[in-house]
């Protein structure tokens, strides 16, 4: 299955202003679920790009601009192909059922990032809540990733946010809304108090077929879930927002300890106060033939007031 993502992003300004470094994190790496095909990558005014990997492996480029401009426009265009990806051994070993998951030595000392907490629980509500989750989830399916990821489906409502960054998982969980990165950061830090190591994934969303039913993410705007690690499996894709669980719906970008590790684009710019007028993001996906236009996996390239 190959799609074609499209991904823009437009700030605006009420005057000129002048553009520090933006990082960029729009391109996946490759892997044995999902292959890029093609790239194309263009920026308006002009900028020097300056790719490297960061601390997770990520593809991040550095933009950096010179001269001043009342607009930014970054658009990326993908190709990619997605395969199957890691499912889940259908039940939890049952130690791992009552007392969370066992890792190695060498697996533990890997995975540290991903099971310290980052979020504080002074009064211990989240433990609390969990304490509630698992004495009613022996009616469950037996795994106890797919049994919380659906219990965060149940009781929360989706909600679309404008505002940067994540809710605190308490306010998550006290205003019973947010968005797929609420969902998915509540998701990570519950499954951390279980002794999960979690990570945060931003990536994109394609709609699904009529006959499977639609998601509750709505098309034409980024997506993000969690990454869990289990023993025999690896990584596996728990999407709280859509209850689904390593579905080829799911197309990563990005995996992070932190949401604020894992932004598409962030950058800064120097202007007089109140220059900012405000930000759109445009994401389409659509199937695409096999082109031989992107046969092979090519670098980005120049395009339009790229350079």
């Amino acid at each position: 299955m190959q799609l074609r993502i499209r991904h823009a992003t437009t700030y605006r300004y009420a005057q000129p202003v002048e553009f520090g470094p933006h990082r960029l994190m729009l391109r996946p790496r490759d892997s044995f679920d999902l292959r890029v095909v093609g790239t194309a990558l263009s920026i308006t005014p002009a900028a020097q790009l300056r790719w490297m990997h960061d601390a997770y492996g990520n593809s991040v480029a550095i933009a950096s601009f010179e001269g001043q401009a009342d607009s930014l426009d970054i658009v990326s265009e993908l190709v990619v192909e997605r395969f199957g990806p890691a499912l889940p051994s259908p039940v939890l070993a049952s130690d791992a059922a009552m007392t969370g998951i066992v890792y190695t030595p060498s697996e533990r000392a890997a995975l540290q990032p991903y099971l310290a907490l980052a979020s504080a629980d002074p009064d211990g509500a989240l433990d609390q809540w969990l304490l509630a989750f698992r004495a009613r989830s022996g009616a469950g399916t037996g795994h106890l990733l797919r049994d919380l990821a659906h219990a965060i489906n149940d009781v929360l409502s989706y909600a679309i946010r404008f505002d940067e960054g994540t809710q605190h998982p308490l306010d998550t969980l006290q205003m019973g809304s947010g968005s797929c990165r609420d969902y998915a950061w509540l998701f990570i830090e519950l499954a951390r108090r279980l002794g999960f190591a979690a990570r945060f994934v931003t990536g994109y969303i394609h709609e699904r077929t009529l006959e499977n039913g639609g998601l509750v993410s709505p098309a034409g705007l980024t997506h993000a879930w969690a990454d869990v690690f289990i023993p025999f499996d690896g990584w596996v894709e728990f999407d709280p927002t859509n209850d689904l669980v390593a579905d080829r719906q799911l197309l990563r970008i990005a995996v992070a300890r932190v949401p604020e590790d894992a932004s598409p684009v962030s950058g800064s710019y120097t202007g007089l106060a109140g220059a900012f007028l405000g930000l759109n993001v445009g994401v389409s996906i659509e199937p695409v033939e096999t082109n031989p236009c992107w046969a092979g996996s090519v670098p980005v390239h120049d395009a339009p007031g790229a350079q």
